[in-house]
């Protein structure tokens, strides 16, 4: 395992030969039903801190799973998940300055991976390689080489990976799924997606950033493969304000969102988006807008003529509207924030008999009496956190496909991916399946106009 960090997406992109290269040692032993699973914290972050490690130790006892390392580049962060964990757990865990000291461990069986936005899809590649299962936080790649390489890696590698868009463990979101790929919301005709916050302190770490020194962390191990940049603790420790390290609203929230449109009606992507919005009102130094609007064309991608559309508006300058996901059909509004169904929207009687055609309105309906799910980042151990995180515990024993996995995760990237260049060259975007790569540019409407 002293191969260089670099070599990592190499080895994953070369297939299943590259694959066998790792050394035997590596390789996690196989479990038995009642063999305790040992897992390892990849990157002590907020997310980590607030949300996970909660959600983990809700579940671990039941399911027979222990934290036995951590791994983090700052020494600030690696002694701070060492410390918590011995107050959560009264036992000491390992401490590795990386991902090899980590991997090189025979006690460590799976992972959970919570660093910054641009390393997720490159540390699940590291993870699958070492033959570790991994629990990766969202989002899972915005750029397509990561995306791709990482997905060619868990499927050639046979590890269990969920991604953290843990909507898909919530209850109502699942009873959602089931409505409408029933047949009896109608066909979809649109969706509305709001996260609108005001905080102009949002992803902001100020005072570490006075108090982080380079010589305590490993800066190019921060880089992964991307290129070379100076140092600069801003981007180390508020990464989600600037490029390439994160889009921001996309890469936090978008993701979250669009990812149910995804599993509803399984259309792996949208056909088209295009996308605005700036910095309006935070001028602190971030390139990342704080206010965003994308407009997703989805639909059959061997008919124009059936389709609907997807808006999303983000701002962190006002708060108003809150997070909303809002789904539309001609006979009503499937509402996730308040997990009904009602008839508002749909086709009133007068209006049909205009047309001489039925009225459509749906009946009113609760979806279910589930709690809401996560609506922001240091909520704690939600409850579809949690259930992710069940739902991982219980695919590494089975081997069954979790909830959230490697294809949601790939899916969401395109989206992303399709975002990210709508929001940098301004242009309508599309993607080529052939290529499995964006398109900037792609002309025409996927609709009809007469």
């Amino acid at each position: 395992m002293a191969t260089d960090r670099r070599t990592f997406i190499k080895v994953a992109g070369a297939g299943t030969a590259g694959l066998a290269m790792r050394p035997a040692s590596s390789y996690a032993r196989i479990l038995g039903a009642n063999d305790r699973v040992r897992v390892g914290i990849v990157g002590y972050s907020d997310r980590s801190r607030g949300a996970l490690i909660p959600a983990f130790m809700a579940q671990a006892e039941a399911h027979n799973f222990e934290l036995v390392a951590v791994s983090d580049i700052w020494n600030r962060r690696r002694d701070e998940c060492v410390a918590h964990v011995e107050t959560l757990a009264g036992k000491t865990v390992a401490a590795g300055r990386n991902n090899e000291e980590l991997y090189e461990r025979n006690d460590v069986d799976a992972v959970i991976i919570a660093t910054a936005d641009h390393q997720h899809a490159y540390h699940c590649i590291e993870a699958v390689t070492a033959g570790r299962d991994c629990y990766v936080e969202k989002p899972f790649a915005h750029t397509m080489k990561h995306a791709r390489d990482a997905r060619q890696a868990v499927k050639e590698s046979g590890q269990i990976m969920q991604v953290g868009t843990q909507r898909r463990s919530a209850a109502n979101y699942q009873a959602a799924a089931e409505f409408i790929q029933s047949g009896k919301f109608g066909d979809l005709v649109m969706v509305e997606m709001t996260w609108n916050v005001n905080q102009p302190g949002r992803w902001r770490r100020q005072r570490l950033v006075q108090e982080i020194r380079q010589e305590d962390t490993d800066w190019k191990r921060f880089l992964i493969d991307y290129a070379d940049d100076a140092w600069d603790p801003r981007k180390y420790l508020e990464f989600r304000l600037f490029w390439p390290y994160s889009s921001g609203i996309p890469d936090q929230w978008m993701v979250h969102q669009i990812d149910t449109v995804h599993w509803f009606t399984a259309l792996p992507h949208p056909r088209s988006v295009v996308a605005n919005g700036g910095v309006y009102l935070w001028k602190d130094g971030r390139t990342n807008w704080d206010t965003f609007t994308g407009v997703y064309d989805y639909g059959p991608l061997d008919d124009p003529s059936k389709g609907f559309q997807v808006i999303y508006t983000s701002r962190m300058t006002n708060s108003a509207g809150d997070v909303k996901e809002i789904y539309r059909s001609n006979g009503g509004t499937l509402d996730l924030d308040e997990s009904t169904v009602t008839p508002e929207g749909g086709l009133e009687p007068r209006a049909a008999r205009a047309m001489g055609m039925e009225a459509n309105l749906l009946s009113e309906q609760s979806l279910s009496a589930a709690a809401k799910a996560e609506t922001g980042a240091d909520t704690g151990a939600d409850n579809a956190t949690s259930a992710n995180m069940r739902n991982w515990m219980e695919c590494v024993r089975s081997r069954k496909t979790p909830n959230a996995d490697i294809e949601a995760a790939y899916n969401h990237s395109v989206a992303l991916c399709m975002t990210v260049a709508a929001m940098q060259t301004g242009q309508r975007i599309t993607f080529d399946d052939e290529k499995q790569d964006v398109v900037i540019g792609g002309g025409g409407s996927s609709g009809t106009q007469e």
